[in-house]
C-alpha cells in the first residue's frame, strides 16, 4: 500500500530557497516590500492522514459523509465494538486487527485487506476482496473479480444490498460496474482438507441485522436503504442452486438507456417469480460474438462498436418463454439478444460466461 505525502516547498536551483535582497542603496523600497515567491504547488490542499484513518476506537460509531474520502487510501486499525461507515469512494482500504466492529464501506477503486479481525459484520463494494488470518466475517460483498480467502474460517457471504443517493455516482467514480459482481465465486488460497472455510449467508439474511443504519446525528443524514429492492447492486443467487433446470440469457447493448433498460428487466421477471442468477458487464469484439451469439451474429456484431454489453441469466422454469415475452412488450423498439429457447439456452449461458470469465481473467 502507498504512503500518504505531504507537499513540500521545491527548492531554487542550486539547492537553496529564492532569497530577498534587503533595502539598501540602489533598490528602491518597493522590492524591498515584495513578497516571497509563490509556487503552484504551495496551494494545493495539505492530505493529514488522520482524516483517513481510524485507530485504536472502542465502542464507537464513526463514519465519513459524501465527498470527504474523495478517492483517497483509507486505512481502520485495532478498532473494538465499533459501528464504522464510509459512504464515499476510496483508493483503497485496509482493516486490521479488529474485532467484534459493523462496518460499510462504499466502492472500492482498488483492493480491501483484511487482516486479523474477527467477529466482524461487513458491507463492501470492491475491485479486489482478500483476507488474510481472519476468523468469522459475515460480508455482504460486490467484488469485480473473485474473492480470495487466506488462513481464514468461518466466512460468510452475501450480496452486496445498499442503497443511498450518493452512491450510483460513487460506484462510476471507482470505475466499478453494478453488474461485474462475482461475490460467491471465493476462492480459499489455504484449503484445508475436509473442512470448509466459508459459506453463504441465508437467503433471507437482511442486511440491516447485520449491519445496521448508523445512530449518530451526523451520519444520519445520509438516506440509506436497506431494502433489497432499491439494492444499487442487484442481487444474485450466484452460486447457490438453481431452483430450476431452465434458464436463459439477455444481452443489452450499450446506449443511453442500457442500466436503465437492464434494471426494468430484472424488475419485470423477479417480480414474476424468476431469479436472477448473474450479471456481467463487458466489452465485446466481432469474434466474441460469433462464439456467444452463433448465427445470430451478424446482426449485433455492429451494435458492439458503442461499448460494453451487459447480460443477464434467469432461472425457473419458463424463463425462455417470459424473458421473450417481457422483452417484445416492454422493449420492442430495442435490439436485444435473448435466448430462442429453453434446449439452446443454457449453452447460451455457458458460451457467455465462459467468455466474459476469460475476459476478466478468472
Amino acid at each position: 500500500m502507498g504512503c500518504f505525502f505531504s507537499r513540500r516547498r521545491k527548492p531554487a536551483q542550486g539547492g537553496q530557497q529564492p532569497l530577498q535582497q534587503p533595502a539598501g542603496a540602489g533598490q528602491d523600497a518597493a522590492t524591498s516590500e515584495q513578497k516571497a515567491p509563490q509556487y503552484s504547488w504551495d496551494l494545493r490542499a495539505k492530505i493529514d492522514p488522520k482524516d483517513y484513518t481510524f485507530s485504536g476506537l472502542k465502542n464507537e460509531t464513526v463514519g465519513r459523509l459524501p465527498g470527504k474520502v474523495a478517492g483517497q487510501q483509507f486505512v481502520i486499525q485495532d478498532c473494538e465494538n465499533c459501528k464504522i461507515y464510509i459512504f464515499d469512494h476510496s483508493a483503497t482500504i485496509t482493516i486490521d486487527d479488529c474485532v467484534n466492529c459493523q462496518i460499510f464501506l462504499g466502492p472500492i477503486k482498488g483492493s480491501v485487506f483484511f487482516r486479523d479481525c474477527k467477529d466482524c459484520k461487513c458491507v463492501v463494494a470492491c475491485q479486489q476482496f482478500r483476507t488474510r488470518d481472519c476468523r468469522k466475517l459475515e460480508v455482504f460483498l460486490c467484488c469485480a473479480t473473485q474473492p480470495i480467502i487466506e488462513s481464514s474460517t468461518g466466512m460468510k457471504f452475501g450480496c452486496f444490498q445498499y442503497y443511498y443517493p450518493e452512491l450510483a455516482l460513487q460506484f462510476k467514480d471507482a470505475g466499478l460496474s453494478i453488474f461485474n459482481n462475482t461475490w460467491s465465486n471465493i476462492h480459499d488460497f489455504t484449503p484445508v482438507s475436509g473442512e470448509n472455510n466459508w459459506s453463504l449467508l441465508p437467503e433471507t439474511a437482511v442486511v440491516q441485522d447485520y449491519v445496521p443504519l448508523p445512530s449518530s446525528e451526523e451520519l444520519k443524514a445520509v438516506r440509506v436503504s436497506t431494502d433489497a429492492t432499491k439494492s444499487i447492486i442487484p442481487i444474485t443467487r450466484g452460486r447457490r442452486e438453481k431452483n430450476s433446470d431452465e434458464s436463459c440469457l439477455a444481452v443489452f447493448f450499450a446506449g443511453d438507456y442500457t442500466t436503465a433498460n437492464a434494471r426494468k428487466l430484472i424488475d419485470e421477471m423477479t417480480s414474476k417469480g424468476f431469479q436472477l442468477v448473474q450479471t456481467k458487464e463487458v466489452l465485446m469484439k466481432a469474434e466474441d460474438a460469433h462464439r456467444v451469439f452463433q448465427q445470430s451474429a451478424l446482426e449485433f456484431i455492429p451494435l458492439l462498436d458503442k461499448g460494453p454489453v451487459v447480460a443477464l441469466e434467469f432461472n425457473g422454469d419458463g424463463a425462455v418463454e417470459q424473458c421473450r415475452s417481457t422483452i417484445n412488450e416492454v422493449f420492442s423498439g430495442t435490439k436485444v439478444f435473448v435466448s430462442e429457447s429453453k434446449a439452446s439456452a443454457s449453452q447460451d449461458v455457458d458460451n457467455f460466461y465462459n467468455f466474459a470469465d476469460m475476459q476478466m481473467g478468472m
